[in-house]
């Protein structure tokens, strides 16, 4: 599963998720990509199903860019636990996603069957997504 290598702090805040996506938001290596349509918190298991199921719906055909990475630990305390004693030890990894992020990027494949496989890697996802293409001049501006 991924999490990150090593962190200076080992318990981060839950932080806003006002906005829109700055950076990551156009299609930068592949000719198809999956954009965000709300903000919210993706898990690193969520990010694995996408990315898998879009590989076996492609049987390895295409190419694909993952543009997530689960960087913020999220923390739960166990059942039955009473209030107190200190913020509980970190349970698993979450990115923080805005909308207009690109999630995934995929190439080499026709459009018919990239655009059904992103569809089924939306499926995986807890937020509102949408297929953009790199030549979508919307897209390029900026403007979707």
């Amino acid at each position: 599963m991924l999490q990150p290598k090593r962190i200076k702090f080992r318990k981060v805040m839950r932080g806003r998720r006002k906005g829109k996506a700055t950076g990551g938001n156009q299609v930068e290596f592949g000719d198809f990509g999956m954009k965000a349509l709300a903000a919210g918190w993706i898990t690193a298991r969520q990010i694995e199903a996408g990315r898998i199921a879009i590989n076996r719906y492609l049987k390895r055909g295409g190419k694909v860019w993952v543009r997530l990475f689960p960087d913020k630990s999220v923390t739960k305390k166990p059942a039955e636990v009473r209030m107190g004693g200190g913020k509980a030890a970190v349970d698993h990894w979450v990115c923080v996603v805005k909308p207009g992020k690109i999630m995934y990027e995929v190439a080499g494949a026709d459009k018919a069957s990239i655009s059904e496989a992103l569809r089924l890697a939306s499926a995986k996802m807890p937020i509102a997504t949408k297929t953009v293409s790199r030549d979508n001049l919307a897209n390029l501006l900026g403007l979707d």
